[in-house]
């Protein structure tokens, strides 16, 4: 079947160990069908990323490889941003955006309070770490303009790390209820994010728990992300995402040209 992994970084963010062509190439060269670019992006002073990502080259690059790779695969311009909910942010973080010609938008949650949640987690019990994360992550799903969520539990990694363990998913029910159901009435999708297999996590982010409750308010928007930062990672993990998107029903999954959905059957 056609892949496309929706979640990729390259020397364009601060932590890509890959060039554009380095990525391209991988692509290419493990039968695939296409690539997003979603470089880490944020208009927050307090953010690892602020002030990195430079758009006109990025965009300049991007444009070479859509010649280069021309009719061989699907090479997409997005951004995964951090925290794009955050009011002190929002008016700069549109004006940033209002030139930018993007395919795909990515909102995903890193910090809370500007804190990394690595750094934010000591001191915290088990129920304020998850809590907080889980309240950052709806407030961004009601008022963000992104296409997805990205790695919506990736708290769990922080949890697994610091020795509280994973949520369990009925004690969050609610909130997950209320961040899914937002999600499906403003067109907003997840991702199937497979780093979480190569890291502490030991599952895919977010857990199939979830994956099954946004299938049930009616979301079917999924995309396939490896999250990957090097070449070896693209595409890491499909064959076992496909899987479970299939045992939990879903018959499609998505990628996005020009923030319009695409829809590839399973």
């Amino acid at each position: 079947m056609d892949l496309y992994d929706c979640h990729t970084h390259s020397t364009f963010s601060f932590d890509g160990k890959a060039g554009l062509e380095e990525q391209c190439q991988a692509v290419l060269d493990k039968g695939m069908k296409g690539i997003c670019f979603t470089e880490h992006f944020s208009v927050d002073e307090r953010d690892v990323s602020y002030g990195v990502m430079d758009y006109p080259a990025y965009h300049q690059e991007i444009d070479k490889m859509r010649e280069k790779f021309a009719g061989r695969i699907f090479i997409g311009r997005g951004l995964e941003i951090g925290e794009p909910h955050l009011p002190a942010c929002r008016e700069k973080l549109a004006a940033a955006l209002q030139d930018m010609q993007l395919d795909f938008i990515i909102g995903s949650i890193h910090n809370i309070d500007g804190v990394k949640l690595r750094n934010y987690m000591p001191g915290k019990s088990k129920d304020e770490l998850y809590g907080a994360y889980f309240q950052e992550i709806l407030t961004m799903a009601e008022t963000a303009d992104i296409d997805v969520i990205g790695h919506l539990d990736l708290v769990k990694l922080y949890g697994a790390i610091g020795g509280y363990g994973h949520y369990e998913f009925e004690k969050y029910r609610a909130v997950l209820t209320r961040i899914l159901r937002t999600a499906v009435e403003r067109g907003i999708g997840l991702e199937i994010n497979t780093a979480g297999w190569r890291k502490e996590a030991g599952e895919q982010y977010p857990m199939a728990e979830v994956l099954d409750l946004y299938k049930e308010l009616g979301g079917e928007i999924v995309t396939l992300g490896s999250d990957g930062h090097k070449t070896a990672d693209i595409g890491a993990g499909f064959a076992q995402a496909v899987e479970l998107l299939k045992e939990t029903g879903y018959t499609n999954y998505y990628y996005f040209t020009a923030r319009q959905q695409k829809k590839i059957a399973i």
